[in-house]
């Protein structure tokens, strides 16, 4: 009972550590980074944080968390671990204005995982964003907060940050859960990849030049994924 209990004690340090990080180096990139921050004033900045704190957490720690419960529904073992190289890698790079998001991710210890089940714990992540972007818009339409006001910038920022992750852990580039997916299910893919796309473009206005960064960085991620987590 003690091991597991320091295990679990482990995996929360873990994410809550790899969730800190994410939140700065966010902030950092959507003030250009460190670079370009003094565009920002300091309260500007820390009034930034609770709004990204909020996105963050909530796109990425419950991603991670479902992937684990999922797991544990079928019998895996999972938990979360950190990369001490991939919070570095991600603390700079917000640091510098681009973020590659690579703090850990959940580990997962299975011998008989079938093809669905594999393919299901991958879906589960970016289906939790999905969920949590249906929620906040749902928030968004009950209390149609005033634009520009710290409601509506934390409802739009958190429905930005889980549609993107939805999106970046569907493309089919190993590791990503997308990969595992299609490997699985191809109309389940497509059509989960699909609806995520289109809700990105309404509501992200992200331009072509960015999903191309994107792609760069999941095959960045892909290659050093081996030797980072």
């Amino acid at each position: 009972m003690l091991r597991k209990n320091e295990s679990l004690a482990a995996e929360v340090r873990d994410i809550a550590l790899a969730d800190v990080v994410l939140i700065f180096a966010f902030a950092f990139t959507l003030v250009g980074g460190a670079l370009f921050a003094g565009s920002t004033s300091l309260s500007g900045f820390l009034a930034l944080i609770p709004v990204v704190a909020l996105a963050v957490t909530l796109s990425f720690v419950l991603h991670e968390l479902m992937h684990k419960f999922v797991a544990q529904h079928y019998g895996a073992m999972a938990g979360f671990r950190t990369s001490y190289s991939g919070l570095m890698i991600t603390l700079v790079t917000g640091f510098l204005g681009f973020l590659i998001g690579i703090p850990g991710a959940t580990m997962i210890y299975a011998s008989n995982f079938t093809k669905r089940e594999n393919g299901i714990v991958s879906l589960a992540g970016p289906l939790t964003n999905f969920v949590v972007f249906a929620v906040f818009l749902g928030i968004s339409f009950a209390i149609n907060p005033a634009p520009g006001s710290y409601a509506g910038s934390a409802i739009a920022l958190t429905m930005e940050i889980s549609i993107l992750l939805a999106f970046f852990n569907m493309l089919p580039i190993f590791p990503l859960d997308g990969s595992k997916v299609l490997y699985w299910n191809r109309p389940v893919y497509f059509s989960t990849l699909a609806v995520i796309f289109v809700l990105m473009m309404l509501y992200t206005s992200l331009p072509l030049i960015d999903i191309a960064f994107m792609l760069i960085i999941a095959l960045v991620f892909s290659i050093m994924y081996r030797h980072i987590l």
